[in-house]
């Protein structure tokens, strides 16, 4: 948990010093039109009438927008910053792994939508598309890491990235130049709503898995079996809450992924088809823990659980 915790406190210091880095060049390239001075006011930064000259070059607006996306990037997580999180997790009591998943990943998506955006629009529109490739990668690479996993919180944390991966998506369409308005609000609400969305189901996955850790004090998934016949209220809930997790029309994680891929599709046609396939394999991984955790012959080592 030490390692775990040094690794996280340097991610987010190095992310944390690049936002202030581009935050101080921001100040230096904004005048406040009432007093003549440089300002923090969002407002006056979002205005692009107030840039000064001073850093107005293009190629200094593109290094704030890194600056930003990368300190952002981190809390996302977004490939290849995404290591910390499967290791945070994994070490973290239940309590604070739904912290993490809730609150934390959030904080990275809605500062993009809240800051980068409004502020160096002409960057966000420049990088759309390297956008949805990264979304594309979270979903599909956060897929395949939690199908080879035997612990079952390191699974859900995987599961993780993948699903922040269709936020990063939604988002990258929405940001495309010229882009049709409701393909453009579908790509935007669904990236939003989805934010909530994994918040709640994430949140429900890890208090799951941590009900089954504090009775059975371990969460390998092999180290089940049949638990569905000893605990069928429990299977219900964890049931539930995974059908969540891999998009089931009817339920809260379906809303959020349709109206990304609706506006992905508008807007990126080829990234939205290959990122589709995220979502077979995320019911993949998630049945095959179903299946292994509470469906075949009952492991008779927990017949008191």
């Amino acid at each position: 948990r030490e390692y775990a915790a040094i690794k996280f406190f340097l991610y987010t210091l190095a992310g944390s010093v690049l936002m202030l880095l581009a935050m101080i060049a921001l100040y230096l390239n904004t005048i406040d039109p009432e007093t003549g001075g440089h300002t923090f006011n969002m407002l006056h930064m979002m205005d692009q009438a107030n840039h000064s000259t001073w850093l107005l070059g293009t190629n200094v607006r593109h290094w704030m927008w890194f600056g930003l996306f990368i300190g952002f990037a981190i809390k996302v997580p977004i490939f290849p910053f995404h290591t910390w999180l499967p290791d945070a997790h994994v070490e973290a009591p239940t309590a604070v792994s739904v912290i993490l998943a809730g609150v934390l990943l959030k904080m990275g998506t809605y500062g993009i939508l809240r800051i980068s955006y409004p502020i160096l629009p002409d960057q966000a529109q420049w990088f759309a598309y390297a956008m949805v490739v990264l979304g594309a990668i979270n979903i599909l690479y956060g897929a395949y890491c939690a199908m080879a996993q035997s612990d079952m919180k390191k699974l859900v944390a995987y599961s993780s990235v993948s699903h922040m991966g269709f936020v990063l998506l939604g988002m990258g369409a929405a940001a495309k130049a010229g882009l049709d308005l409701h393909t453009a609000q579908a790509a935007l609400n669904g990236a939003v709503l989805q934010m909530f969305n994994h918040g709640t189901i994430t949140s429900m996955m890890f208090l799951s898995v941590g009900v089954i850790y504090d009775r059975a004090h371990h969460r390998d998934i092999n180290g089940f079996g049949g638990l569905g016949m000893q605990m069928p209220i429990y299977f219900s809930f964890f049931s539930f809450c995974l059908f969540a997790a891999l998009g089931l029309p009817g339920l809260s994680g379906f809303v959020g992924e349709a109206m990304i891929f609706i506006g992905t599709f508008g807007a990126f046609r080829t990234v939205a088809i290959i990122s589709a396939l995220g979502l077979i394999i995320g019911a993949a991984y998630v049945l095959w823990m179903l299946q292994r955790v509470f469906l075949g012959p009952k492991n008779d080592k927990y017949d008191d659980l």
